[in-house]
């Protein structure tokens, strides 16, 4: 196993979907086998977009089963919630005392929500908490407390590493080298996973594919798909087709070429394809949808895999904070 640390963190703030499972959560799983891998639910980043506990805890519950039943090994992994992390809490307040205004006014975060008042016609601070502003301080905090090297991102999202590595500069150089500089590593690129609609797959444009629907669900979604007009009998391009853009990522290569010749050559019509899309996604998910409902049944379960990983996170977190309190308070 790799001895770098890797550290990501999942925001419960919805289902994920087919999108997330390609771009983020298979390759995710996949690094942990030859990594270090610190994964947390980030449930005190939901703060600032969910207000009902419950449903933040439902969540919480859902991604922790679902890496569970897509075979995360949590004997290699350390799967924890975030607010299970008191050192979490203590570090952040104390990061802020090093952490210059300016550059959480840089944060994009902050920016768009001030854009977005700004073009309502609002006072530029309006509805934007502390929690939000000083949202890359906790993200730091995060990423530090457990000696992390490398970071896994998506180029939107760069820039929270950025301004780890800009805090625990600041700090380095007030109280000597203290932590280590984490890096970005931006995933190799998936392309756009494109939704029913043909858009990307976002919650915002109502158009995903929840990763682990019940069969039904899943066919009835992909059923939904948007096509053009072409007949059966008509040549089709695969490049183009949500259809096959969805089936590459769950089929083998030999497979992904003999369905990009059906679409090329014709006699195949958009229902056809539909169902073939939907029994090779179906014959991939059906094996862990069934071990993702024996565990939401069975909360005791993730629960126990939740604690023992939060276990092993203060561990670390207890010995990267005693080092922080020693060197700024002399304790």
């Amino acid at each position: 196993m790799n001895k770098e640390i890797v550290l990501t963190g999942i925001k419960p703030t919805g289902t994920p979907h087919l999108g997330n499972y390609v771009g983020a959560l298979k390759p995710l799983i996949e690094q942990s086998r030859n990594h270090k891998t610190y994964i947390f639910i980030a449930d005190l980043h939901a703060l600032n977009i969910i207000k009902d506990p419950q449903e933040i805890k439902r969540h919480t519950y859902e991604i922790a089963a679902i890496m569970m039943s897509l075979g995360l090994d949590v004997n290699n992994s350390v799967l924890f919630k975030q607010s299970d992390i008191v050192q979490v809490y203590q570090l952040a307040t104390l990061l802020m005392n090093v952490t210059p205004k300016g550059l959480m006014n840089r944060a994009h975060s902050y920016k768009a929500a001030i854009d977005k008042n700004i073009a309502a016609g609002l006072d530029e601070d309006a509805g934007i908490n502390m929690g939000l502003y000083t949202y890359p301080i906790l993200m730091a905090a995060d990423i530090l407390l457990y000696d992390t090297d490398v970071v896994p991102v998506g180029a939107d999202q760069k820039q929270h590493v950025e301004f780890a590595r800009d805090i625990a500069g600041y700090f380095n150089h007030i109280y000597g080298k203290t932590f280590k500089l984490p890096e970005s590593i931006i995933g190799e690129s998936t392309g756009i996973i494109p939704g029913l609609d043909g858009r990307k797959m976002s919650k915002s444009y109502d158009n995903i594919i929840p990763l682990l629907a019940p069969e039904a669900e899943l066919k009835k979604k992909i059923m939904r798909i948007i096509t053009d007009s072409k007949l059966p009998e008509e040549s089709k391009d695969p490049d183009t087709s949500t259809i096959f853009q969805l089936y590459k990522h769950f089929a083998s290569d030999v497979e992904i070429e003999e369905f990009r010749q059906q679409f090329l050559s014709g006699g195949m019509g958009y229902g056809t394809a539909k169902t073939i899309l939907f029994d090779k996604i179906n014959s991939v998910l059906s094996k862990p949808r069934a071990e993702y409902e024996r565990l939401m049944m069975n909360p005791s379960e993730i629960d126990k895999v939740l604690e023992t990983g939060a276990q092993k996170a203060r561990i670390v977190a207890e010995k990267t904070l005693a080092r922080v309190m020693k060197v700024m308070l002399g304790k």
